[in-house]
């Protein structure tokens, strides 16, 4: 990295999914040359993704790793720099930003586009981790077509949990849904919804024990949390995980403004933050969509108002 070290650049890219790397393709086509480090999970949660369906452009599908490499190198033809590297700290305070890469070294940035993305919560089992990709979702939206006139678990008591499940009536046979407590959080008109869908069952005061399977999902063990009475389900085939998602904005917290659960806020249709030259896009922002073709929207958002902004800040310094 000593050939960056303490440089001065016009744009850094914070994060590598699809909002990363589509503003990293937009803001290189604008002669920006974009510095981008990809963070602890290249590529995103596309990367543990087998098969892409939903995104334009791919006729027969693409597998995550895959169709992020095609990002990847698409960017890279047009001058973006991909590095390795974790953004660790960044200094707000002053212009151009001091952005710290591995505690180790540092850079500095004009402006900043911020997609760190999302990580969805899981069960911590290691079944689960085993089987994602392989049955183990934590988007219906994404992967409930693989799904059609089979069995399917729903894990938790939520919004998006119920919102999932009757999403995958479409597709599925049976939706059952595993929640830990007696009683659905979701607001009432969700509930309503999910309880008068006649292919949703439920399972309550129950936990997963294990998912079962070794090359895919074959079935699911839940346990009662009162009685204890274990239960196997021995004709699942898909077990959806729907018990929220934690935006990755650690690192911007008190500096700009978020929501309750942390997503960074934006300033109306833009993608601009509280501070100058500061933008964010894909997961990191967005709490309702979480789709790649959505992310990859906000990232071209992202390059476009950062490109608009660079241009008024050479206005200035010219005037």
């Amino acid at each position: 990295m000593e050939d960056i070290k303490d440089k001065t650049f016009d744009v850094v890219i914070v994060g590598s999914g699809p909002a990363g790397l589509t503003a990293a393709l937009y803001a290189a086509r604008a002669d920006l040359n974009p510095l981008i480090f990809e963070g602890p999970e290249p590529g995103g949660q596309l990367m543990t993704t087998t098969d892409v369906e939903n995104f334009p452009g791919y006729p027969d599908g693409v597998m995550g790793p895959k169709m992020m490499e095609d990002f990847r190198e698409q960017a890279k033809r047009f001058g973006a720099d991909c590095r390795y590297g974790f953004v660790s700290s960044i200094d707000f305070d002053a212009q151009p930003y001091k952005v710290t890469v591995d505690e180790d070294f540092s850079v500095y940035a004009k402006a900043i586009i911020i997609s760190t993305g999302a990580s969805a919560k899981w069960l911590n089992l290691p079944s689960e981790q085993r089987l994602r990709g392989r049955g183990v979702s934590a988007c219906a939206t994404c992967d409930g077509a693989f799904f059609r006139n089979e069995h399917v678990v729903i894990v938790g008591g939520g919004d998006t949990a119920m919102e999932e499940a009757t999403f995958l009536t479409k597709f599925a046979s049976k939706v059952t849904v595993v929640h830990r407590r007696g009683e659905l959080r979701a607001s009432k008109a969700m509930q309503n919804r999910a309880f008068a869908n006649e292919k949703i069952d439920f399972m309550w005061n129950s936990e997963v024990e294990e998912v079962l399977g070794e090359q895919a999902v074959s079935g699911i063990r839940i346990k009662n949390r009162e009685t204890g009475e274990i239960t196997t389900l021995k004709d699942v085939t898909g077990v959806f995980v729907a018990i929220g998602h934690k935006p990755n904005t650690d690192l911007f917290k008190g500096v700009l403004t978020m929501d309750d659960v942390g997503y960074i806020q934006t300033k109306g249709q833009s993608t601009h933050t509280d501070l100058p030259g500061i933008f964010a896009c894909g997961d990191a922002m967005d709490a309702v969509y979480r789709q790649a073709v959505t992310a990859a929207g906000t990232g071209c958002r992202a390059a476009l108002d950062a490109e608009r902004y660079l241009a008024d800040l050479e206005e200035m310094e010219e005037a």
